[in-house]
Order: structure tokens, then sequence, then C-alpha cells
């Protein structure tokens, strides 16, 4: 279950910012100033190069320095009291991760593939919670079930993964943080990428992205890609089409605009996503073990469908020296479509598997802006580095379901199209209008080696449900305190304290609105940095140990004359962990990627006693990964790389109620490849070893299979 929540202002005041960012374009005097690389950016992206003989390859992004997301601001990482991973476009391109779900396996603190390969959404859970997805550093408009909407890596730069309470910077938020994707963007020179890849499950795809400059001062991109895959499920097929165009433009007096797009199609049909019965993959069937492939939907009516895009911009605007004025704007539209039938209950017989029909659409609608200042100044010795904004976000959603029984299906021997099948009729699920206003501010003070950052944020929220015209209206003040101190050698402790909030929809049994779900965290750690951009050895690590407390969360009411359906805000929960994490990248031969995670998530408050110490889903208490890649350099296999990595993850719940225990699993993963000044060949294998567990079990007919064994070949030609 998660939670949508936009934030939106009111329309004056948009109004208002959009017509002040115009006079601010017009009349900033012309300056000369540097502007920050965009979150995960490659300024300079990875390249093979030829020098007396050797083949070089160049990835100067590998190891991460900045995130813009983290602060809002080109404050250094080293210098951010908080936990951070990036996840580079020069890590995604050496290691040839296809989704974010894979991206995540060698960083800390997140675990990845929670409904195993699913071919529609990023399934995650950071820091125990499911982190909301963001774009361009604006929230995703994503739908009343998913959080995150599933948009193609291909097209972004890179990941960021805030993790702990993010409230400050960016509103209603989960306490186990977020994660943002920033766009590829425009590049004055001529470059780009043609790819080709086959592999496991027919999978089959064309990528390329082309950059350069059109004119004096404009430059564009254009990014695209087109996949078409079965699944390891039997029957399931699915193809996907993404476009993602850009163009910046560099005005005489230093204004920078660049316009953002992207539009995306997909469709995947066959699929249950999951639904198999737990005896028999979970436990032991006396009739033997399910199959990997088993499908008990309908091959020719299930089908899920999407399409949808994002337009906006980012502006830099330079007022004076060391100040500038930034605005981010995105318009938002999602759209999708579900016919599925799939497994609901086992029979005594132990093979009799059965169905419901559930049809389910959504149309989902946003806009979306952050404007800010950013001023750079000294007060004496001291340096200061302050980001004041106000975001906006207006969100529309309307949703429809549908139900019916549909007839029983045998699970070792499916038999398909038995009879004719009528899409049951939709019904109103959910119909949403939210609003939300948030300002805020935040100094980074720095003297010597300490830096102490300051942050507190309003935010209003102003909810309408259509449907029954209820109207809500909550406010909330959230902060942040923290401290670094970084040292000469490149060590820097921290220590931090940060607060968020969720709102709940809903009332009591008494008729009384309920508050927002508020979290808190303290987090202390360690960071170390070796290296600067270039060197030849670079090494950003971060141990980090952690307590989130979340109150207010809504329970079954169990009190005297309480109906079935009432609830009360009694839910409390606390996850305390240590995260140990390392990206290294050494003379342009040797990648490394490892982690560990601890993590005690737990159900602390309850009204159900019984409630009280299970632990929460899809979060295992050790996670432990590590993967190192070598390219030779010299020779007659210059060019030539090899990689293994491991990964273990602990056992964990697929259920509240802690019925269901995912046995802990270990995986190997290998890749191969060759690169030339202007070419690369490679093959990544994941789960070589072809282990087949379950990657989650949510109920008794609720499981779903793992990756198996899953080979990729890839040919990219760079220009």
């Amino acid at each position: 279950m998660r939670h949508i929540w936009q934030h939106r202002i009111n329309r004056s005041v948009c109004a208002a910012l959009l017509g002040g960012t115009a006079m601010i374009v017009f009349t900033a005097p012309a300056m000369a100033q540097d502007t920050p690389v965009p979150t995960g950016a490659s300024s300079t992206p990875n390249e093979t190069m030829e020098s007396d003989g050797d083949i070089i390859v160049r990835a100067p992004n590998y190891v991460p320095s900045g995130s813009m997301s983290a602060t809002k601001s080109d404050a250094p990482l080293i210098e951010t009291p908080q936990s951070i991973s990036v996840i580079s476009r020069d890590q995604i391109d050496l290691l040839s991760f296809v989704d974010v779900q894979q991206a995540v396996r060698y960083t800390s603190g997140i675990v990845g593939e929670n409904y195993g390969p699913d071919l529609r959404f990023d399934f995650l859970t950071l820091r125990g919670f499911s982190p909301i997805q963001y774009i361009d550093g604006l929230q995703a408009p994503i739908s009343s079930t998913i959080p995150n909407v599933g948009v193609d890596l291909y097209g972004f730069e890179g990941i960021d993964i805030l993790k702990g309470p993010s409230s400050v910077l960016y509103g209603t938020t989960p306490p186990g943080g977020i994660y943002n994707l920033t766009s590829r963007r425009p590049s004055s020179e001529f470059g780009g990428e043609i790819g080709v890849r086959y592999g496991t499950d027919d999978y089959k795809q064309v990528n390329g992205t082309i950059t350069g400059g059109l004119g004096s001062g404009i430059s564009a991109r254009l990014t695209g890609l087109y996949r078409d895959r079965d699944s390891q499920v039997d029957f399931v097929k699915a193809n996907r089409v993404f476009v993602a165009p850009t163009v910046k433009v560099v005005l005489p007096w230093g204004t920078e605009i660049t316009a953002l797009g992207y539009y995306q199609h997909e469709r995947v049909e066959g699929d249950t996503n999951g639904f198999l019965p737990a005896v028999g993959t979970l436990y032991a069937n006396p009739l033997g073990r399910v199959g990997v492939g088993t499908n008990l939907g309908e091959p020719d009516y299930n089908f899920y469908e999407r399409d949808q895009y994002g337009v906006g911009y980012q502006l830099v605007q330079p007022i004076v020296a060391g100040v500038r004025f930034e605005q981010n704007v995105k318009w938002f539209d999602y759209s999708e479509l579900q016919h599925v039938i799939y497994g609901a209950g086992l029979g005594a017989d132990n093979r009799t598997v059965s169905r419901y029909n559930f049809p389910y659409k959504e149309d989902v609608q946003e806009f979306a802006a952050d404007n800010r200042l950013q001023a750079d100044f000294d007060t004496g010795s001291i340096r200061h580095r302050v980001t004041g904004g106000v975001d906006y976000r207006n969100f529309r959603n309307a949703s429809f379901f549908g139900f019916a029984v549909a007839p029983s299906i045998d699970l070792f021997a499916p038999v398909y199209n038995s009879v004719p099948f009528v899409t049951p009729t939709f019904f109103p699920y959910t119909s949403a209008k939210r609003e939300q206003t948030g300002v805020y501010l935040q100094d980074q003070i720095k003297a010597g080696g300490l830096v102490v950052t300051l942050a507190g944020r309003q935010d209003w929220l102003d909810t309408v449900d259509r449907a029954s015209g209820t109207r809500t209206k909550d406010d909330k003040f959230t902060y942040r305190v923290g401290v670094n101190y970084v040292t000469e050698i490149g060590i820097a402790p921290y220590a931090s304290y940060a607060t968020s909030f969720v709102p709940i929809a809903g009332r009591d049994r008494l008729g009384n609105l309920f508050i927002p779900s508020t979290g808190t965290q303290f987090e202390a750690g360690v960071k170390y940095e070796h290296g600067k951009r270039g060197d030849p050895v670079r090494i950003f690590a971060t141990i980090a140990g952690f307590s989130i407390n979340q109150n207010n969360i809504a329970t079954l009411d169990t009190s005297a004359g309480a109906g079935p359906f009432d609830q009360v805000q009694l839910g409390k929960v606390r996850v305390n962990g240590i995260e140990v994490e390392g990206v290294a990248r050494i003379r342009d031969q040797i990648s490394i990627n490892g982690s560990y995670t601890y993590l005690d998530a737990k159900v602390t408050g309850s009204s159900v006693p019984a409630e009280v110490g299970l632990r929460l889903v899809t979060t295992p208490r050790h996670k432990l990964s590590l993967l190192v890649d070598y390219t030779i350099q010299q020779g007659s296999l210059g060019g030539l790389g090899f990689g293994i990595g491991g990964r273990y993850l602990s056992s964990n719940f697929g259920d509240n109620a802690n019925v269901y225990r995912m046995p802990g699993t270990t995986l190997f993963d290998a890749l191969i490849h060759y690169d030339l000044p202007d070419w690369r060949f490679s093959i990544n294998g994941s789960n070589i070893f072809d282990k087949i567990y379950v990657g989650r079990c949510s109920g008794p007919v609720g499981c779903i299979y793992g990756q198996r064994a899953q080979v990729i070949g890839s040919i990219t030609r760079k220009f």
C-alpha cells in the first residue's frame, strides 16, 4: 500500500512566480557565471581512447562527488549531512543496468525487484519504506497504487537516492527517503551512440542518443529506445517505445533555458504479475513444484497498457555575483489501463485455482514548479550558501476498477480460453484534486572544515475528494539540522536530525479528520572521499547509522462500538540501521561497487497488540553486495574487461502479518566487455547460476518467482 500526496500553491501565487521569472530573465544584468551540472549528469561522458597502443576506457563520473537533489544546491556530497547514493550514467553504461531495480543491486539501504522481474514498474524498498519517484527534482505523476511511473532508465543521466526524511526540501515524502532521475542534457559538442541488445526471453532492443550544437548558444539532444521482449512467465510479451527530446538555449546575458520532454508508450500482454499459490512455490506441494513459467491468467485476455509524457524546462538566471535564480517546471500526463485475470485461491486438491477478473484504469495530470534563489556570500571568515524557494504541485487523478469471478484453472495443466471473457463494468475508485505549496529556506554555513546545515520548510495542502465533495486542509513545518567536519585527508564525520510528514486521508469513527503521519530520523556517520574528478584513483565511501520513527499511522480501531473498517491513528514504526557503501574507480581499469546494510524495521505501536514487534515487509535484515570489474589496457587483449558480482539478501517477510517468510538468497552476476575507441561489445549475466527462488509472497495466492538467469548481449557504436 502506498499513498500519493501532491503539493500545490494557489493559482494567483503561481502566476506571480511565473511572471516574476519573466521579469528576472529580461532585466537581469549580463554576467558570466558557472551553473551547476545537473545531478548525475556527465558533462564529459565515458569514452574509449587509444594512447600509445593502450586502450583506455575513461569514466570520469563513475565515482560521484555531488548531488543537486540532496540540498537543491551544488554542495559536495562530503559536505551534506545525509547518506546519499548516486548511480551515475557512467556506472549504468559500464555495468549495462536495464532499469532502476537492477541499478540498486549494489547500493546500501535499498532493495529492488520486490515483485520479481516486473516489466512495468521499479518496485523498491528504501530503509523499510516505499520511496516516491522524482523526475528532474519534481515529483513524478504517481498513481494511486504504485509510487513510481516506470519511465525507462535509458533516458536519464543518473539516479540520486536520498536516504531518510527529505520533507524539508520536497514536502510530503515518506521517512525512508526518495529517489530522483535526472534527464539526459544537451551538449554543444557533437556526440552520441546507437546500440542494439539481444538476450534471454527473446529480449530485443534498439536505442540511441545524439547531441550537438545547432547554432550560437543552442544545443540539442534526442534520445530514443524501442524494446520488444518476452518474460520468464509463459505467453507474456511486452514492448516499449521511449523518446526524449531536449534543447538548451544560452542567451547573451547569461540566462540558460533547457527544454525537457519525454514520451513513453508500452503494452504488456498475457501477464498476471504473480499471484501463484504459496503451496507449490514457497512451500512444498504434494503434487510437485509449480514451474517458474506458470501463467494462471488468460494470455489472450490479460494486458497492461500505459502512455505517459512530461514536458517542461529548467531555467538558470545569474542575477549578481554569487546569486542566481533557478526554476524547474514540468507538466505530466499519465494513463494506464489493465485487464487481468489472476489466481485467487487454491483448492483442497492442491491444483484447482480459483480466479478473479479485475480491470483497472487511471488517469493522472500534474503541474509542478520549483522556484529558488541561491546566494553564496561571506560574513567575516564564515562562508554561507543560502537556498530559498517556493514549490508548487497541482495534481488530479481519476481511477476506476471492476470485479468479477473468473473460471478456475488447473495449477499444473492450465487450459486457457475455456469460456468467452467479458470485462466487468468499471466503478469509480479514486477521484482527487490536490494542491500543495511549500516554502523552504536552507543555510549551509562553512567555517574551515566545519559545515553546519540548517533548513526549514512550511507546507500547506488542500485536498478535495471529488467523489464525496470532502475537502481537507493540512499544514506542517519540517526541518533539518546537520553538521559535517571535513578533514584535509578527506574524512568527514557528520550527524543530522530531520523530520518528515505524509498526509493521511480519512476520519475516525467520531468524524475527526486524520492528522498527517510524522517521521523523525537521527543519523550519524563518516564519509570518505579520495581524489577529484579526473584523478587516476577516486573513492567515495559512507558509513551511516540511523534511527527512524514514524508516528500517527492509521490502524484498525478495536475499541468498543467500532465498526470493522474503522481506524485510529495509533500505529508506530521504528527502523534502526547501519549502512556501509563504497564506489571506486582506479586508473581507468578497476571499478568497485560494494555495500552492506543492516536494518531492524519493526512495528512499535498498534491498536492490535499482536502487531507490535512485527517486521516491515520486503525489508531484509541484512544485505551484502560486491561487484568488481577489471579492464585490460595493454597488449593484444587491450580493451577486454570482465567483472563478477555477488549479492546476498537475508530472509524477509512478504506480508504485514509476517506469515510468509522468504528465505535468504545469494545470487551472482557476471559481465564481459570489449571496448574500442568507437565500439563497445558486452555480455551481461544476472543470476548466472540460475537459482530458482521466490521473490515475494504477499498472501496464500500472492507469490512470484525472482528473476532466473538472464543474459543480454549488446553492441554499441559511439560517435
